[in-house]
């Protein structure tokens, strides 16, 4: 009977990261079964750096086009979905280039006592599966959603609009659909009532 060797942990960090644009949690090393001790022994030995507290990254790992947002979404447990402007900008609608990362967080997050990072702004929802999508490696919420949160937050008029047309013009959205600039302020007063 022959027995399979079990993966190094190095190697299933290395898989991880790789799929993370080179970043992985600390939690998610304790589940890969990586102690602190032999993460303490790859930062010594320069395979992986520290980049936030139980934020690390693999050394020499290319930096990725969206590297601060998954440092976000880790920072959420892989609970968080990007929405609002930063679902705006993942989906490469308007010229939204937000300054903040936006992430809606599960509704029970309300009761957690965490730090939120200086440079993100969050959100409190149960976002169901079928509003989320991928832009790849970070969860965001679907277009209509994101057109949905934007029009009930303070994302300008103008901005809206143009999301939704340029999501009609790559047939994400109807025709139907599109959020002229002028009725955004009645749709709000609708929705909020």
């Amino acid at each position: 009977m022959s027995r399979i060797a079990p993966k190094s942990p190095w190697q299933a960090l290395f898989r991880l990261a790789a799929k993370q644009e080179g970043l992985f949690s600390a939690r998610q090393a304790t589940e890969l079964r990586c102690s602190q001790q032999l993460l303490a022994k790859y930062v010594a030995g320069g395979r992986i750096e520290r980049v936030h507290r139980a934020l690390y990254r693999i050394v020499d790992f290319p930096a990725g086009e969206h590297e601060g947002l998954v440092a976000v979404w880790l920072w959420s447990r892989n609970e968080g979905v990007f929405s609002h402007e930063t679902a705006l900008f993942l989906h490469d609608l308007s010229d939204a280039l937000p300054v903040r990362a936006h992430i809606t967080v599960p509704a029970a997050w309300k009761a957690r006592s965490v730090r939120i990072p200086d440079d993100v702004a969050i959100y409190y929802a149960d976002v169901p599966g079928g509003d989320r999508s991928w832009v790849g490696p970070l969860p965001v919420t679907s277009v209509r959603r994101t057109l949905a949160d934007c029009l009930l937050a303070s994302v300008a008029p103008e901005l809206i609009e143009q999301a939704s047309r340029q999501a009609a013009e790559r047939g994400l959205i109807t025709n139907d659909e599109i959020l002229p600039a002028p009725s955004v302020g009645l749709w709000r007063t609708r929705l909020q009532r």
